[in-house]
């Protein structure tokens, strides 16, 4: 069995801005990256990202940004459970698992949505239970993505520290 999974949301707004809210550190850092972002996202940048939930800023490689309507990233595969779930501890594999964003206009451009799917892990316990942590992860970026850019919450503030 393939470990890998897709998980989406329609944000009510246009797709240029959607796309700078998730390329553009500054604004990664508002709403997700709870401990910060530093790097724009952009093709062959190493960019590093934080979270209060995942201690420690990792590197995450871009491989390659289509403005407006692709994002391709590497990052460390990890092979355990879910890394915020407590008493649980995550392990370093020595492999990478990649994700894709996608944008796409609807609505003659008034929405957008905003596709994420990632895939690469071994076929194994530990990497089941991080690919679920990982489709959790996501799933709250895309939450939080749209509360921020729709209405200036910040649904992940104080959540992890």
């Amino acid at each position: 069995m393939e470990l890998k999974f897709r998980v989406a949301a329609r944000i009510a707004k246009p797709v240029h801005e959607v796309f700078e809210a998730v390329a553009d550190p500054a604004q990664l850092s508002e709403y997700f990256t709870t401990g910060g972002a530093k790097g724009r996202l952009e093709t062959g940048a190493t960019v590093t990202w934080d979270f209060h939930d995942f201690p420690g800023a990792f590197p995450v490689h871009v491989i390659e940004v289509v403005p407006d309507e692709r994002i391709i990233l590497e990052w460390q595969a990890s092979e355990g459970e879910a890394h915020n779930v407590e008493g649980s501890e995550p392990k370093d594999a020595d492999y990478r698992t990649r994700v894709t964003m996608s944008f796409k206009p609807l609505d003659d451009g008034r929405r957008t949505l905003v596709e994420i799917a990632e895939e690469g892990w071994r076929e194994n316990q530990g990497a089941l239970g991080a690919s679920y942590g990982n489709c959790q992860g996501w799933s709250q970026m895309l939450c939080a993505l749209k509360v921020w850019i729709e209405h200036g919450i910040h649904l992940r503030a104080d959540m992890y520290a």
